[in-house]
């Protein structure tokens, strides 16, 4: 949520920042806005809802100067209104801010005894209204912004600009991310590496308590305790060419038509095509000697999450406790000491997840995280981190990232099964085998789309949806239900198909749709007989289901989707693809915004 970008050198800050902007457009947010310094005064243009009401503004009334801030703003302290819209400027001091500063009232109520006006409702005027008192008592901006640095409590990221100080950005960072872009006689900070991708050429992510001091031609970076500090720069891996649409109506659309490509280039990086051998990174313990995993993660990284519970423990046998992320943290379970903690984050930057980790590490845990960024804050603090090649997800549901995370957990159980003696060499073969005929399997679902789209046309007309799973296909009707959600607003839930009988079944009647998720492979006959209880009462049934499923279903189901018939390990991975393309299509007859639906964000970094 929120973005962040600044640019000190030598062009005309304000379209590149906003075209930075565009780029982080993914992230979510409800106002924008951006502040350049005119020879050396702060001149600022804001406006609430997209970025293209910021652009008429800013097309009315240009902003000049080289050193500039931009924001994209998902509201947290105060309405999505032009009055609280980022950067907000007080006096010498303009900021732009993505976290909560948790200590704000007290700083606020501070700040107004000593006589400063407030004039927005958020968190983030505060930091303004300090760093500008400072300077008015003769302090530097570097020693305003330090001290102001050590009052603030919370997570935050910070760009701050500073009127007759033309050539200077101090940022900051801690429990958000932030990172510097170096260029050619000019300097960035950005939210995230696609923000900086068609302008910088190498790239620093700042360290937790780390804050920047910038100008065109210099980079000082200190840490916490205020020591000068170095952090490694990286060449800049993605281009401006990698976030577009490349033809397709929708950035998810298009990630959708990624799941076969994605899926293939993930299990490479796990497994060796040539021996047909997991090869995961060194653990530096012994995976034989675990007793016990956590999985903890958010939204959809957490549906995975349940998948491999069923895989690790059926298939493996290491027990496997789980929890969403923001509630691990406050259960404080009891933890076997050399336990390993798994996280799961597309991100890497999700601040629940983080914390979480920070909780196991404390646990003597052995942190692995599987992650699309590896350079993340969690991929940095991790013991083992394993990666998925999704490449960039700018749509806010998250589609092809889920089935990597579900490959990248699909050669994790092989090779602790392997390990642990539960799964011989010919049985890691057949599930090799089977992972690597996955791409051709997925890429054979997008012929199906006509079939999934006649079943849309029903849900959209519906109010409530019911998603049904059995086994390890449950969390995958879970999944199917929060993209329903998610982009079309409709109200969905999912429940373990046998647990209809135990109260939802209450709610079947004729205007209500049940999306059934029914491998013939899993659990099938039980699914079967829960359907069956369900059209008894009305229900219109819609499933999702292969050849075999199809044949017992015919006269049962109002619509089916019928997949190709692929192993049960790798079921959940076939079937998590129509279930996100159902979603697209029922949003799309219902007109809502694809890519970036109401109220969401894509990168949560605040609890």
């Amino acid at each position: 949520m929120c973005g962040i970008c600044g640019v000190v050198g030598h062009r005309t800050a304000s379209p590149l920042i906003f075209e930075a902007l565009r780029r982080l457009e993914y992230r979510g947010y409800d106002s924008a806005g951006i502040a350049t310094l005119d020879h050396g005064r702060i001149d600022r243009r804001r406006a609430p809802g997209k970025l293209d009401h910021l652009q008429a503004v800013l097309e009315a009334q240009p902003l000049a100067g080289t050193t500039g801030i931009g924001h994209t703003r998902w509201a947290t302290h105060g309405e999505p209104n032009e009055q609280n819209a980022h950067p907000h400027a007080v006096g010498q001091v303009a900021v732009v801010h993505n976290g909560i500063i948790e200590n704000y009232e007290s700083l606020r109520d501070e700040l107004v005894a000593e006589g400063r006006v407030f004039s927005s409702e958020t968190d983030t005027e505060v930091v303004a209204q300090l760093i500008d008192l400072m300077m008015s008592r003769g302090a530097s901006p570097q020693e305003a912004a330090r001290e102001s640095l050590q009052r603030l409590q919370g997570a935050y990221a910070l760009a701050i600009i500073f009127a007759r100080h033309d050539g200077l950005i101090i940022g900051a960072r801690h429990g958000a991310p932030l990172a510097v872009g170096y260029g050619e006689g000019e300097m960035f900070l950005g939210s995230d590496s696609i923000a900086l991708a068609p302008l910088a050429q190498k790239i620093t992510y700042l360290d937790d308590g780390d804050w920047v001091v910038l100008t065109p031609r210099s980079v000082q970076i200190f840490d916490e305790a205020g020591q000068k500090v170095k952090r490694p720069a990286q060449p800049m891996a993605l281009i401006a060419g990698a976030v577009g649409k490349d033809g397709y109506r929708h950035y998810m659309e298009k990630e959708l038509h990624e799941h076969p490509v994605v899926i293939g280039q993930t299990l490479q990086r796990v497994i060796d095509p040539v021996s047909k051998a997991v090869a995961l990174p060194e653990f530096g313990f012994s995976l034989v000697e675990v007793p016990r995993v956590t999985m903890t993660a958010c939204g959809s990284a957490y549906y995975a999450a349940l998948v491999g519970r069923y895989w690790l423990e059926a298939e493996a046998r290491v027990p496997v406790d789980i929890d969403v992320a923001s509630e691990l943290r406050y259960r404080a379970p009891p933890l076997t000491p050399g336990g390993m903690g798994l996280l799961i984050s597309q991100s890497g930057e999700t601040a629940d997840t983080l914390a979480a980790l920070r909780l196991l590490r404390r646990s003597d845990q052995r942190i692995v995280s599987i992650l699309n960024v590896e350079t993340s804050t969690m991929g940095r603090d991790s013991d083992v981190t394993l990666g998925m090649v999704a490449g960039p997800e700018i749509s806010v549901a998250s589609t092809k990232a889920f089935t990597a995370q579900l490959s990248v957990l699909a050669a994790l159980t092989i090779a602790m099964g392997q390990a642990r003696g539960t799964i011989d060499a010919s049985r890691a073969q057949q599930m090799v085998s089977t992972l690597f005929d996955l791409p051709s399997r997925a890429a054979e679902v997008f012929q199906r789309v006509a079939d999934i789209q006649k079943m849309a046309v029903i849900v959209a007309e519906a109010r409530d949806v019911l998603y049904l799973g059995r086994g390890v296909c449950f969390p995958i009707a879970l999944e199917g239900a929060l993209k329903l959600k998610e982009i079309s607003y409709i109200h969905a839930e999912a429940y373990a198909a046998g647990e209809m009988k135990h109260g939802p079944i209450s709610l079947i009647d004729k205007d209500v749709p049940i999306v059934v998720i029914a491998p013939s492979t899993i659990l099938f006959d039980k699914t079967l007989s829960n359907i069956q209880e369900a059209k008894a009462r009305g229900g219109r049934i819609l499933a999702f289901t292969d050849e075999k499923g199809a044949a017992r279903l015919s006269g049962i189901a109002e619509q089916m989707v019928v997949l190709p018939e692929v192993d049960a390990f790798v079921a959940p991975i076939l079937f998590t693809i129509p279930v996100q393309i159902l979603a697209y299509e029922v949003a799309l007859l219902k007109g809502t915004d694809v890519d970036q639906p109401r109220n969401l964000a894509k990168s949560v970094t605040v609890e």
